[in-house]
């Protein structure tokens, strides 16, 4: 490889991976070093080398250390080196620690009397730098050794330059285009790096196709023994909400806030929504002129029914919305054990509880409270214990607010 491809090789991985050029460089480096120790170096050696771009040339260094006896490990009068780390640490005259005592090693060390002859103001822990041969050979296994070496470094300078990235980005929305499909998984190419769309973060009944563009939300930032795992989700209650905060403007400068979510993928959603200014209509916001921005979310959730209400303090108004479209007649609360029994009338009766439970279960899960549905002859039939909530909740519910607006039912 040339100089010039090189370089253009370096400048597009900076570009398409944030590696930069130095990282590389000093791969090519370590690379390098590794090779020329293989086959000429010694084991204790410290070998630098200094990789010119512009010339593609190479120069090796060997590098010790100026010692004086205050750094070296004493020797015992039976001859034995002092245990290193044992005993309280050395400290210098201004308090700080000092370094660990290390053993005289001749191809990393030098005696500070020997260095101050080769450089005269030179200090105790400097180095020194030796030039040694070049050489231009490195055989067929130091040229191994040099890429495992190359390779190993990218990975790692990638891995630092990803985690970075995306560290900070957990909790919004990801595109990319589908990169491939395995055992029920989806792998989507974020250019940079890949994500993970696993099986049971999709949506039900969707079909992804190769090169197919996929927005999803990045649930996690994972960093395993292979690199850095992008978990992403298409399923998550939190993605309802960053599409929403894509649409509409209220919701992204947090005049308008998500205060519960309660979603089965594919099939139903039902949102609780509040607004910080009292001239904003949050539902409103959410539905966008004409239905125009609830039906865009819609579509990228492949139809999936959302129903968007009113966020209220009062439990009462609260369930009451939450059961929309159905309307209640009467709630009876036992907060204590924070349940309810919500009466509607019989033709009221299918549209409270849903396909399957479906309505009546999600509304659960939007309140935190466990809801009954009766008619007011099962009512009768079944009181509920309480301690005066009844004559409460009837109370509430003689002066209750409207139901919301309860879009695509």
């Amino acid at each position: 490889m040339d100089l010039k491809t090189l370089r253009s090789a370096l400048e597009q991985l900076e570009e398409e991976r944030g590696i930069t050029q130095d990282k590389i460089i000093g791969a090519i480096e370590d690379a390098l070093v590794a090779a020329y120790k293989k086959d000429y170096g010694k084991k204790g050696q410290m070998v630098r080398a200094k990789f010119d771009l512009n010339t593609g040339k190479v120069d090796f260094y060997q590098v010790k250390i100026a010692v004086d006896e205050t750094m070296l490990e004493s020797e015992e009068k039976n001859g034995q080196a002092s245990p290193a780390g044992e005993g309280p640490a050395l400290k210098s005259e201004s308090g700080e620690p000092l370094p660990p005592k290390v053993k005289f090693n001749e191809d990393q060390h030098l005696m500070l009397a020997d260095a101050q002859k080769i450089k005269k103001d030179i200090k105790s822990g400097d180095e020194l730098i030796f030039p040694l041969e070049t050489k231009e050979d490195y055989g067929r296994i130091a040229a191994q050794t040099a890429k495992q070496v190359i390779i190993q470094r990218l990975r790692e300078a990638e891995k630092v330059s990803v985690l970075a990235e995306y560290a900070d980005r957990v909790g919004t929305i990801l595109s990319g285009k589908v990169q491939r499909l395995e055992r029920g998984n989806v792998f989507i190419d974020l250019k940079r790096t890949v994500g993970l769309l696993p099986y049971e973060e999709q949506i039900p009944g969707e079909h992804y196709q190769q090169g197919e563009r996929v927005r999803a939300y990045l649930a996690a930032v994972e960093e395993t023994p292979r690199g850095i795992n992008l978990r992403l989700s298409r399923a998550h209650p939190k993605f309802i909400e960053k599409l929403f905060e894509l649409e509409a403007p209220e919701i992204a400068n947090k005049l308008v806030e998500f205060k519960a979510i309660a979603r089965e993928p594919g099939s139903r959603a039902k949102i609780a929504v509040a607004s910080s200014q009292t001239n904003i209509d949050p539902v409103g916001a959410c539905v966008g002129q004409r239905g125009i921005r609830v039906n865009t979310v819609i579509n990228e959730l492949g139809g999936e029914k959302i129903d968007i209400i009113q966020w209220s303090e009062n439990p009462k108004n609260f369930i009451e919305h939450a059961l929309s479209p159905a309307k209640i007649t009467n709630l009876i609360l036992n907060e204590e054990n924070r349940e309810a029994i919500a009466e509607v009338e019989p033709d009221q009766f299918s549209l409270a509880v849903g396909k399957k439970g479906q309505n009546v279960r999600l509304a659960a899960k939007l309140t935190g409270w466990r809801i009954d549905i009766k008619t007011p002859a099962l009512v009768e039939e079944t009181p509920v214990e309480s301690t005066g909530e009844e004559k409460n909740a009837a109370s509430l519910s003689e002066n209750g607010e409207d139901l919301i607006q309860s879009t695509n039912d």
